[in-house]
């Protein structure tokens, strides 16, 4: 699906991360296995509403100096920040850290997580390490490898390529739903699709849960509040 709005993405909003999941779980079930984070992560922002936002890519090394010259260096960031400006928005950054000790160096802090929030990201996943945590900028997100406190040699190497984080494959224009519990990425063609399908998990599962919070709560009233949330359609 190409005529996706800003609306479309706003509305997934409303959901967490796990809800997102169980919506496209239900709506196909290739889902239960893939398409979202697995490995441990720290959130910059463990209050902050879910982000949604179009994936712009990049890969990063910090452990040791470019191998490029510096005004090569410099022309490739200008180039990323110039991909990052171009494509729609909101989006979200995926970076993967392609040193065999991701987080040595940190690419996201104050000027960076600054920079980005004013080219239209509202956030970044990442295996690298985070820093300026107090002092990154307000409403920017981040699931990050690590915190750490210096940003080494660290610099980009590509961009616009697919990239995995967090055991999460995603590539350039992905849409990418994102909270404290984690990221998916959510097909196009399921977005439209997917506030239907989660209320109406909600009706089944708030028949159980009305079942399950009444004084003597038993395995036959859970019985017959199953039964009665499969009927629900």
């Amino acid at each position: 699906m190409t005529d996706l709005t800003a609306d479309d993405l706003a509305k997934l909003a409303e959901w967490d991360t796990p809800t997102i999941c169980n919506g496209l779980e239900a709506l196909d079930s290739a889902w239960r296995l893939t398409g979202y984070t697995t490995t441990a992560f720290t959130c910059l922002r463990p209050n902050a509403k879910p982000m949604v936002g179009y994936a712009r890519t990049a890969t990063i090394r910090a452990s040791s100096k470019p191998a490029l010259p510096p005004d090569e260096v410099l022309a490739l960031r200008q180039s990323y920040y110039a991909y990052v400006d171009a494509g729609p928005k909101p989006s979200v950054v995926v970076i993967q850290d392609l040193d065999s000790q991701p987080g040595r160096g940190a690419f996201w802090g104050e000027v960076n997580t600054t920079i980005h929030y004013g080219l239209g990201s509202l956030g970044v996943i990442t295996n690298g390490s985070i820093r300026d945590l107090s002092d990154s900028a307000p409403g920017f997100q981040a699931l990050a490898g690590q915190v750490g406190p210096s940003h080494a040699w660290v610099h980009i190497t590509s961009h616009g390529t697919p990239v995995e984080v967090h055991g999460m494959s995603v590539q350039d224009g992905d849409i990418i739903h994102a909270d404290v519990h984690g990221a998916v990425v959510v097909p196009a063609h399921l977005v439209r699709e997917l506030p239907a399908t989660i209320e109406l998990i909600a009706r089944r599962e708030a028949e159980i849960l009305a079942a399950a919070r009444k004084p003597g709560f038993d395995f036959a009233a859970l019985k017959a509040a199953m039964a009665g949330a499969a009927e629900i359609h």
